[in-house]
């Protein structure tokens, strides 16, 4: 039996949006400025420097590592999360990824202890993928909860404009950076993004701590009540939709393979573009997803999340292919273009619209557990995705086309999962997942 969900506080979803903005934004500055470490910095830091591609392969591994712990981590902050709310895994969240990526700024390197450096830095890395597995389905819960139902999509998306923010700003962090001699970079420079992290944790936490709790999630408290076990009832009821999400989520491949593994070819030897000159592709890319994200989700309360999410998703695929074609002949004007088309536009609508479109798919009870462990088991695979380009494109790094057909194969699961899915567009926000659930639809309510 569906609730009517209470009315949200005036300012609440706006505020909710910003908390979830700025939440993502450190979450995402913090795991990409450590893709960018992993690509440009680490395998001379904390790696065998005597052997090359070997170094690179490792370092690249240690980007997947969080990926890996993300689904441990989806599974317990998922269940506290539907238990206990979703302001205290937002707030929990924030504080663990800001303390683990400043500890990075402050590891030995392999000359100075040895192993043990690339230990500690899988460490810190595992508790940033804990983090980031709770953040997202936390921010996007109480966003979507807080937003008013006729625009779902746009108040949600501000969770993955918040993540594009903070790639972004760690790309720009990073363009000064690898532009210092050799010597600096290497001993100390690369240190100063991740010490950077804690002035924006702050900010972060300031705002969270004051956000209230969604209606939806104190109606469910205070009629139903909380479910003991989530993770029993998300198997009983929404297991198809976890697959969705699940097969979804892999079209994150698209980000890691732009974000890591293509800077990391282009800059290769193979290739010999610019450190500073490719961060800049991913800034500018950044800069126009920042606003191509919210108007493809204003566009999904309109027309729908499927469609939306099929241009981003099949899209992605095609364009993937362009982008690393254009690397591989070195123009840099091309470059540009098809990176900025490629991710600042296409991969946008997808990235713009999974927010409100996987959330859509549960009820409140099991809202959180859902989408957490749904995307990490997806996340995860596209965070290795990385690692096994680095195998594809052969032993000098250069085999491209092998990757770019990789990245359009990883596309194909979220174009199957949308077509399968349900359309929640304009769905009541508290009959959300019942059809998934088995229950039958009650008819709108209508304001007088």
């Amino acid at each position: 039996m569906s609730v009517p969900v209470p009315d949200t506080p005036v300012g609440q979803p706006k505020k909710a949006a910003t908390a979830a903005w700025i939440g993502s934004a450190l979450e995402y500055y913090d795991f990409f400025i450590y893709g960018s470490a992993a690509a440009l910095i680490f395998p001379e830091v904390f790696f065998d420097e005597s052997d090359p591609a070997t170094a690179t392969l490792l370092s690249l591994a240690t980007f997947g590592v969080a990926y890996a712990a993300r689904p441990v981590g989806a599974l317990f902050l998922g269940h506290f999360g539907d238990r206990m709310g979703r302001k205290k895994i937002m707030v929990f969240t924030l504080i663990l990824m800001g303390v683990s990526t400043f500890l990075i700024g402050c590891l030995p390197t392999r000359d100075q202890v040895g192993t043990l450096a690339p230990v500690l830095l899988v460490l810190c890395r595992v508790l940033q993928g804990i983090s980031a597995a709770g953040e997202q389905a936390s921010a996007n819960s109480m966003t979507l909860e807080h937003a008013p139902p006729h625009r779902r999509g746009f108040f949600t998306s501000f969770t993955l404009s918040g993540t594009q923010g903070g790639q972004l700003l760690a790309t720009l962090v990073f363009i000064p950076i690898a532009a210092l001699p050799e010597e600096q970079l290497m001993s100390w420079g690369w240190r100063v993004p991740f010490w950077m992290s804690v002035a924006v944790a702050v900010v972060g936490y300031v705002i969270r701590r004051t956000l209230d709790e969604t209606p939806a999630f104190e109606q469910q408290a205070a009629t139903e009540g909380v479910v003991k076990l989530p993770l029993a009832v998300l198997m009983r009821e929404h297991w198809a939709d976890v697959l969705r999400v699940i097969a979804g989520a892999l079209v994150a491949s698209v980000s890691t393979i732009f974000t890591v593994w293509a800077l990391s070819y282009a800059t290769s030897d193979a290739v010999g573009m610019d450190r500073s000159a490719m961060l800049w592709v991913g800034a500018l890319a950044n800069l126009v997803a920042l606003g191509a994200i919210p108007l493809w989700a204003t566009l999904s309360d309109r027309i729908g999340r499927r469609p939306v999410y099929l241009i981003g998703a099949a899209g992605s695929a095609v364009m993937m292919c362009g982008y690393l074609w254009a690397i591989s002949t070195g123009s840099y004007p091309l470059i540009l273009l098809l990176g900025i088309v490629t991710f600042g536009v296409v991969y946008s609508a997808a990235n713009g619209v999974w927010p409100s479109f996987y959330g859509e798919m549960f009820s409140t009870r099991v809202r959180l557990s859902g989408m957490a462990i749904g995307t990490q088991i997806g996340f995860a695979v596209a965070g290795f995705a990385v690692t096994f380009a680095a195998q594809i494109a052969g032993p000098n790094g250069d085999d491209w086309s092998a990757v770019a057909l990789f990245t359009a194969a990883l596309c194909v699961p979220p174009v199957v999962a949308a077509l399968s899915a349900r359309e929640t567009a304009k769905v009541p926000t508290e009959q959300l997942g019942e059809r998934a659930a088995g229950q039958a639809p009650q008819p709108a309510k209508v304001a007088a």
